[in-house]
């Protein structure tokens, strides 16, 4: 008995990432095609785009364009990229289509993890990240010709039953 799952997914465990910055990819990232995706993370090592930082944005500068601050984050981008590229290829491997879409892209804290300094210990960030990729639906587009006719039905079936329970 053979059932086809209708997502992949993907876990980085532990990623030597800020959460703040994953945060922010996440947001940007959620509900894009993953061609999309992957030209946008290209573009952000690239510093060719910057990521809008609309939660985390304490002393960021503004950017040109329609968003106000932003950065670049090369060094979480790349791990962003290699874990689409592998929800891709999971994807692929399951026997699913090439139009995917991210559903679920989530960044979750990670575990302290500190190392030895020569005054105090020194804390490395880590990042737990999911990635939830599932096939593109695209939604069926009614034209504006059964939308009008939708209404005129509805306004006569209204007009009908308006007549009906006045006569008794």
């Amino acid at each position: 008995m053979e059932t086809k799952q209708k997502h992949a997914v993907v876990h980085g465990l532990s990623l030597p990432i800020s959460l703040k910055t994953s945060i922010e990819i996440c947001n940007l990232l959620r509900h894009k095609e993953t061609k999309k995706a992957k030209a946008i993370l290209e573009r952000v090592i690239k510093k060719q785009q910057a990521v809008p930082f609309n939660v985390f944005r304490k002393s960021s500068s503004h950017q040109p364009g329609k968003m106000a601050e932003g950065r670049y984050p090369v060094k979480a981008s790349k791990e962003f990229l290699q874990m689409v590229k592998s929800a891709e290829a999971n994807a692929m491997h399951m026997g699913m289509p090439s139009n995917l879409v991210i559903t679920e892209i989530k960044a979750n804290k990670g575990p302290l993890q500190f190392h030895a300094g020569r005054q105090r210990r020194i804390r490395h960030k880590r990042t737990h990240v999911t990635i939830k990729v599932a096939e593109h639906i695209p939604a069926k587009v009614e034209s504006k010709e059964s939308n009008k006719n939708k209404q005129q039905k509805k306004n006569v079936d209204a007009g009908v039953n308006k007549n009906s329970q006045g006569v008794l």
